[in-house]
């Protein structure tokens, strides 16, 4: 890959945005090869939870420059084909099989904000920023406004996405936009020891249903979500991760995934 660097250790699938020189920013190949690797990621036997991170001072600072000058000549069809683009990868990565932590130092903007937001877990450095700056430019949020109005609710989402104002690591956890703020110097093992803490302590196949029902139940009826989550329950008690672990519980056994 060209902008990426996909590595896996330890049962821990790396993507590593791979663009420091412009600040990981986002284009149309860039989001090809974040497509193809998540992908890739979802199907290989050897990952459990995958880990998205930068390589830089910048986890991704949204749009590259070149790239929204190109998207000035498009026309309203070839722009609508280019927002379908974006929104099967942050799609993806929400719904993906395997749980996503992101690995956040530097400042995470625009379209490097919404990579973030669709994660599972967001870990940060503390001196990292977050913002949505689309407004300043006459643009808008579209696409991560579906989800992030699902993650810190309207009153949160409508102050960042209205400014367009950045905020520090610390106010984006108090807001619920990430799960915790490390020292910079911190960043990689706290994240690793997240990572294999859901690796060694969970169900893999639990943590995709999980996920999976999170996603949906959200634009559900409560009769229909209620109906859905107990053929989810069901399906669950059938699947021979269940019951491995209900045995080694009624056992008293340690149990290693």
């Amino acid at each position: 890959m060209k902008y990426l660097e996909y590595s896996v250790a330890d049962r821990i699938g790396y993507i590593t945005l791979n663009r420091p020189d412009k600040r990981n920013a986002l284009n149309h190949d860039v989001v090809a090869e974040l497509k193809e690797a998540f992908t890739k990621a979802e199907s290989d036997s050897a990952v459990k939870v995958v880990v998205l991170r930068a390589n830089g001072e910048s986890f991704c600072a949204g749009a590259d420059l070149a790239y929204l000058q190109q998207l000035q000549k498009f026309s309203f069809d070839e722009n609508v084909a280019d927002s379908a683009h974006l929104k099967e990868l942050f799609e993806k990565i929400y719904k993906l099989k395997k749980v996503v932590i992101a690995q956040v130092q530097g400042n995470a903007i625009a379209g490097g904000c919404g990579l973030a937001c669709v994660c599972d877990f967001v870990i940060s450095a503390s001196d990292a920023r977050f913002g949505y700056t689309e407004v300043k430019i006459g643009f808008i949020p579209a696409i991560v406004m579906v989800f992030l109005l699902r993650k810190i609710g309207e009153g949160h989402a409508k102050r960042l996405l209205l400014s367009g104002d950045l905020i520090s690591a610390n106010e984006a956890q108090a807001i619920g936009l990430i799960q915790k703020v490390v020292p910079s110097e911190k960043l990689n093992d706290e994240v690793n020891a997240l990572a294999l803490q859901l690796i060694t302590s969970n169900s893999a196949h639990a943590m995709m249903l999980t996920k999976q029902m999170i996603a949906e139940v959200q634009s559900m009826s409560l009769n229909d979500s209620l109906l859905y989550a107990a053929k989810k329950n069901a399906e669950a008690r059938g699947s021979e991760d269940c019951k491995r672990g209900i045995a080694a519980f009624l056992n008293k056994e340690k149990i290693i995934w």
